[in-house]
């Protein structure tokens, strides 16, 4: 990792400190939440608040390596082994202890045991984990999945089994182009893809098992509700929902088709419904909370529809090896494998790591902001911004409004939602988005709208509102007119003319 990269402040994966105190734990407990993650650097002789390069002693450099490094490996259960390193930093020396990602989880500190001592990073903080999250880090380092193991005080006949095999085969078929070309499900189907396990010679039901057949004995609930503004202050509608996927999909899928706008798009004397929110989207991401979720985690599933968005939250932390980053590169990690295979099967599920990309291409596509994903701590967090937010927009929506007579590719919008955006409101400009113009601000001497509406895949008028708010606060300034007005980064511009 780059020195300039350490140095852009606290996060999930950096922590400063200023010298290395007498209290190890004090960073032990962040080396044990680093190895429980996704990896990260100590930093010391560094202020965690200023960012100020106070540097270590020379006389004491590798005396404070040696303790640093004695500190993790004997605090520390399994066995953690940092990567020490000196780096110069403005003429000072500073210390980087390296944490690599640790397959033997959970790792904890001795001292503690690993009720106590078992810590995970959150928000850019260091945090005692809970019991879900030590038993989820426990089914990570097995190299299990939770699906798969065997649900205790569950049992099965032949004819659930029975029953399951004909329900999966059933929704393949439902779900299939050639209904003709799906096999049936088979006994030893579920057994290959551990929705049965042996033993001691018999047949026992692990937890994909329950889930798939909606059973109580592993908690699977979608939350649905309806707000009036854009916080969860004030709700206008809430429903719960729980049964096999299947169900789940179908009724939380039909709830937020029933509170999102939907108008008609005219081609010729044709009409189509066309929703603000693009459905494939809006089912793709909830059956990718339901098959990717924790289920060790007793947390709901929930789908909110607020003024200006729709936001679906997935139970528990993104599994080992799993970043943002990477999901939205098309990068597939399966928490649970049996319900996985299952979701393929039915049709759910086409190319595992495929479904993110369509849902971005496909927001993409209807012109919306690209959608926001959070967390991954706790919880993983998927906001889309709803459209319609503007009166006449440049893409031909008119929002609140209906005309008698609009282009073959106008779109006017109907009555039949529960909840609407204020007409005149302004898309919200993500932080995302403002952090995205501004690493292309930093790679090059200056960009064009047209450059921020590639960038971002958003409408004009969003690229420029985006662009307006970096210059109001001072990251951007704007240079020439017109057309030929181009933006660059206000370092840049002061740096140009001294």
């Amino acid at each position: 990792m780059g020195i300039k990269t350490l140095l852009r402040g606290e996060s999930k994966n950096v922590e400063y400190k200023l010298t290395p105190l007498s209290r190890s734990i004090n960073y032990t407990k962040t080396a044990v939440a680093f190895a429980n993650g996704q990896g990260g650097c100590l930093v010391f002789g560094v202020e965690d608040q200023t960012l100020r390069v106070v540097g270590i002693a020379e006389d004491k450099v590798f005396t404070v390596m040696d303790s640093i490094s004695d500190a993790i490996v004997n605090s520390c259960e399994p066995l953690i082994i940092p990567d020490i390193t000196m780096r110069d930093v403005a003429g000072k020396t500073v210390i980087v202890a390296e944490i690599a990602p640790g397959l033997q989880r959970p790792y904890h500190i001795k001292s503690l045991g690993q009720e106590q001592g078992t810590f995970v990073r959150v928000a850019g903080t260091t945090r005692q984990a809970d019991q879900p999250t030590i038993r989820e880090l426990t089914i990570e380092g097995s190299n299990r999945s939770f699906d798969q193991v065997q649900c205790l005080g569950l049992s099965v006949t032949e004819e659930d089994i029975e029953a399951l095999c004909a329900s999966l085969t059933k929704t393949a078929k439902d779900n299939a182009e050639d209904p003709e070309k799906v096999k049936t499900v088979t006994e030893k189907q579920l057994l290959q893809w551990g929705v049965l396990a042996e033993q001691d010679g018999q047949l026992v039901p692990t937890n994909a098992y329950a889930i798939l057949t909606g059973n109580t004995a592993v908690r699977s609930v979608v939350q649905c509700g309806v707000f009036k503004g854009t916080t969860k202050a004030v709700f206008v509608d809430r429903r719960e929902f729980a049964g096999t996927p299947q169900e789940l999909i179908e009724e939380s899928y039909q709830y937020v088709l029933r509170n999102i706008h939907m108008g008609a798009r005219f081609k010729g004397v044709y009409r189509q419904d066309v929703y603000e929110i693009p459905p494939d989207a809006i089912r793709e991401l909830i059956v990718n909370a339901i098959v990717h979720r924790s289920y060790i985690d007793h947390s709901s599933i929930q789908i909110a529809i607020y003024d200006n968005r729709l936001e679906i939250t997935s139970p528990g932390r993104l599994p080992m090896g799993q970043t943002i980053e990477r999901m939205k590169q098309g990068y597939s990690k399966i928490r649970n494998e049996a319900l996985a295979s299952a979701f393929e099967y039915m049709g759910y599920i086409e190319h595992w790591g495929s479904g993110i990309l369509r849902v971005l291409q496909e927001v993409r596509d209807a012109g919306l902001p690209e959608p926001e994903f959070l967390g991954g701590d706790t919880d993983l967090r998927i906001n889309i911004y709803r459209n319609g937010s503007e009166t006449g927009s440049d893409d031909g929506i008119v929002t609140g409004l209906r005309r008698d007579s609009l282009s073959d590719d106008g779109i006017v919008e109907g009555t039949t939602s529960k909840t609407s955006a204020a007409p005149n409101a302004a898309i919200e400009v993500l932080p995302s988005q403002k952090e995205r113009i501004l690493d292309a601000l930093r790679k090059n001497a200056s960009i064009s709208i047209s450059d921020a509406i590639r960038i971002l895949g958003v409408q004009e008028r969003q690229a420029q509102r985006i662009l307006k708010s970096l210059v109001e606060e001072g990251s951007a300034v704007k240079i020439g007119a017109a057309r030929a007005t181009r933006y660059a980064e206000a370092k840049k511009r002061t740096e140009l003319h001294e």
